[in-house]
């Protein structure tokens, strides 16, 4: 059995260099407490707001011909619609990609959107060439997993109630919720504790998941 607090290395991945990304993404619900000095946690709090987007850029129209190719041309050879109605649907699948990607730059614009507490790429920002690659390359996976720990942006990130000792006046505590792809963000947590040595972080993923148990 686990133990409740992360490890700062899931075991035996210490000095792994490829990404540990299963085929089909399992995603596990974490909960963040950061505690410490009062004023440190307020820092924390501001410098971890964000609007919880990375902001990929897509090569739309080679989106478009590769979604084109597998709807005619399946690897089973039997095409259930016509060449006019893969056109159709690709160039539907990259205008809604487009769509979202429009969205995405508009929320990183705004800088009062800061709906998600605990934005990884604010306060561990993607590089603009890792950005360029688009979310699906080995590279810009590569990157996300040496430096986060986890190969996609998190999820579902919420505020919940921390728990405070009130005899410590001068202190204080921000707890979130997550949900993170098939590892907790160990290394995010890694240099998130070196940046910030007055506080302490403690990650307790919830491996039983929320159907178990």
């Amino acid at each position: 059995m686990p133990s409740a607090l992360a490890p700062d290395t899931p075991p035996a991945l210490a000095g792994e260099a490829a990404p540990l990304a299963p085929a089909h993404t399992d995603w596990l619900r974490n909960r963040l407490r950061v505690s410490g000095p009062a004023a440190q946690v307020a820092g924390f709090r501001e410098a971890a707001a964000g609007s919880g987007v990375i902001p990929w850029q897509y090569d739309l129209e080679r989106l478009r011909e590769d979604w084109f190719l597998q709807l005619a041309g399946p690897p089973d050879g039997e095409r259930a619609i016509s060449l006019a109605g893969a056109r159709i649907l690709s160039q539907r699948l990259r205008d809604a990609v487009a769509a979202g990607q429009q969205r995405a730059v508009a929320r990183m614009a705004a800088d009062d959107d800061r709906r998600c507490p605990f934005d990884l790429h604010r306060l561990l920002p993607v590089p603009e060439p890792i950005l360029s690659l688009g979310p699906d390359d080995p590279q810009a996976r590569a990157w996300l997993w040496a430096h986060w720990g986890t190969t996609r942006a998190l999820r579902r990130v919420r505020e919940v109630p921390a728990r405070r000792d009130g005899r410590q006046r001068r202190m204080d505590a921000l707890a979130v919720e997550f949900w993170s792809a098939d590892w907790s963000p160990w290394q995010a947590l890694r240099r998130l504790r070196r940046t910030w040595p007055a506080l302490v972080l403690e990650l307790r993923p919830d491996y039983a998941g929320p159907g178990d148990g």
